[in-house]
């Protein structure tokens, strides 16, 4: 476990700086892309040219997605760059917590120890699901999509029963919120608490 550990951390050093320099060299060409589209530079010249070949198609399904929203097609690039930076810091607190929960089960005593652990990162996987859950209610994304369907199959089972007694009021749906808390303040509690109970009454 250690060995995985070491593993983990190497990929972090070597990660943090390189998607440092990456998104620098994105903003850069994503700038050049910008002033190619606004037309602040010659759109006959060698590099508008260069950019509408290579860079342009790349950024066809976010021109869209922008378009769709009413945005500009000229913005594309700037969504572009916030979809790259935004990624890399997902990616990086995602292999964090990944390195921080190895080494929580790594540092587990026992099968007291390791099932609390697990028990701990069940009711975390909820917590983000029921996150995502909000957050695709903001941007408007389809519940149906590949990238939130798993929230909504995770966390469905605690919302309908909520809602049946809190339905949304206009725009504001108060049941993921309630979920989150009944997560963390009474069901983790109260399942560690019974597993102590099991564990050491056994």
């Amino acid at each position: 476990m250690n060995g995985t550990l070491a593993v983990f951390d190497l990929i972090l050093e070597f990660l943090r700086p390189t998607l440092a320099a990456l998104a620098g060299v994105v903003t850069l060409v994503l700038a050049v892309d910008w002033l190619v589209r606004t037309r602040r530079l010659n759109p006959f010249g060698p590099i508008a040219r260069f950019f509408r070949g290579t860079v342009d198609p790349i950024l066809v399904p976010i021109e869209r997605r922008v378009v769709r929203a009413g945005g500009l097609p000229s913005s594309a690039p700037w969504w572009a760059l916030a979809v790259v930076v935004i990624g890399g810091i997902v990616l990086l607190e995602v292999l964090t917590y990944i390195r921080g929960m190895a080494g929580e089960l790594a540092g587990a005593l026992g099968v007291y120890g390791v099932a609390r652990v697990l028990i701990r990162w069940t009711f975390l996987l909820l917590e983000i699901a029921l996150i995502v859950r909000v957050v695709a209610s903001w941007i408007n994304l389809s519940r149906y999509s590949g990238w939130v369907r798993w929230a909504f199959g995770l966390t469905e089972w605690m919302i309908r029963p909520i809602r049946r007694f809190i339905p949304p009021v206009a725009m504001f749906d108060l049941s993921p919120l309630i979920a989150w808390v009944l997560l963390a303040y009474i069901l983790e509690p109260l399942v560690e608490r019974l597993l102590s109970l099991l564990i050491r009454g056994g």
